[in-house]
This record gives structure tokens, C-alpha cells and sequence, in this order.
């Protein structure tokens, strides 16, 4: 069977009950992924039969590709480079600067991937943290270069909201001077008023 002929699309409530016979298959601990279900791309066969499924947990601009999972791994490679495109795009959707994995298939080095060293160990998020097993990596964006456009943006940002706030004080201002001027408009009105009436209280007609 060809790639072209799977389909490969977000995990959801309804794959459960394939996924969790093949998680168990991998020795994987289910009721965590359980939790996690909705981190899961899955593949299906043109019968509709669930074949392979990988997670990415995303945390930051950071990606992990976890818990890959075949039933049939004559055919995994195939199924892999379908699930990579996905993730690609996932990638490329949430912004993210970096990908990591410990999955051990050569298929994941073809891609791309690189055993993650010293310098860049740092940068792996806190949560993933594990001494047991070697991480690689792939850079998908200059990471130095992602964070000058986010602080230009922010700064820019906060530009915007200092001349917005800036119009809205002088708004007010004007705003306000109108309704003084209103004010002192109305008081000498009623001065004038006043001191008409009084003046001319005798020729006010009696009833």
C-alpha cells in the first residue's frame, strides 16, 4: 500500500479505542497518553483501520515528537514521513523554533535531525528533562533572530498603546475644556437672567 493511500489528521476521543491496544503494544503508559490524546496525529488505512500515530507536546516555541507507534513497520517509514509532514506544518502553524526527540528510528536523523550537544542541551524546556536517553534536535528558525522580531514587536506594540493612550488623554482634555467652557457659557447666562429679573421684578406682571 502507497503513502497516498492513508490518511493522516488529528487524534480524537473516537481513535481511542484503537490507539490505546497499539500504546499497550509499545509497552507506552497508557493513561498518561490518554490524558495527552489530543497532542496525537494518527494514520488510517483506506479501510479505515488505525495504523501508526505519533504525539508533539509543544511547550514555548519548543516541539517534542513522542510515542511513535506502527502496527504494521514494513511499513513504518512510509507512515513516518507522512506524520512528519504533519508535524511540519504543526510546527510551522504554532511559531515554533525547534524540534526535539528521542525517538530512535534512522528515519528521524534522515530527516534532519541531530544528536543534541552541550550548547544546545540548555535550551531543551525544563519538563523534558531526562538523563536516560540521548535527544536530537532540529533547528527549524534562528532562534536569536525570533527573539529580536518578538522584542521589535513588543516594542512597537508598546509605541502603538503610548500614542493611543496619549490620544485619548488629549480627548479628554479637550473634552473637558468644551465642558468648562459649557459651564461658565450656562453661569453667565443665568447671571444675565438673574440680574434682569431683578432689576425689572416690579414690571413682572402679579396674578
Amino acid at each position: 500500500m502507497q503513502p497516498s493511500n492513508y490518511e493522516v489528521r488529528r487524534a480524537t476521543v473516537d481513535d481511542l479505542a484503537d490507539l490505546i491496544p497499539l500504546w499497550e503494544s509499545m509497552h507506552f503508559s497508557t493513561p498518561e497518553l490518554e490524558k495527552r490524546l489530543t497532542e496525537f496525529q494518527v494514520a488510517r488505512s483506506a479501510e479505515g483501520k488505525l495504523v501508526g500515530a505519533i504525539g508533539i507536546q509543544i511547550d514555548g516555541r519548543h516541539g517534542r515528537l513522542h510515542s511513535e507507534a506502527f502496527n504494521d513497520f514494513a511499513v513504518a517509514d512510509h507512515l513516518r514521513q507522512l506524520l512528519w509532514t504533519r508535524m511540519q506544518s504543526i510546527a510551522q502553524n504554532h511559531g515554533l523554533v525547534r524540534l526535539w526527540t528521542q525517538e530512535t528510528a534512522p528515519f528521524w536523523k534522515q530527516s534532519g535531525f541531530q544528536l543534541a550537544i552541550a550548547e544546545v542541551l540548555p535550551r531543551l524546556p525544563m519538563g523534558w528533562a531526562s538523563p536516560d536517553n540521548d535527544w536530537l534536535t532540529l533547528q527549524l528558525r534562528d532562534e536569536q533572530a525570533v527573539e529580536a522580531s518578538l522584542d521589535k514587536e513588543f516594542a512597537r506594540f508598546m509605541e502603538s498603546e503610548k500614542q493611543r493612550t496619549q490620544g485619548m488623554f488629549r480627548q479628554a482634555r479637550t473634552l473637558k475644556q468644551v465642558a468648562m467652557l459649557v459651564a461658565v457659557l450656562l453661569a453667565f447666562v443665568v447671571i444675565i437672567i438673574s440680574v434682569y429679573m431683578l432689576k425689572n421684578r416690579g414690571a413682572l406682571p402679579r396674578y
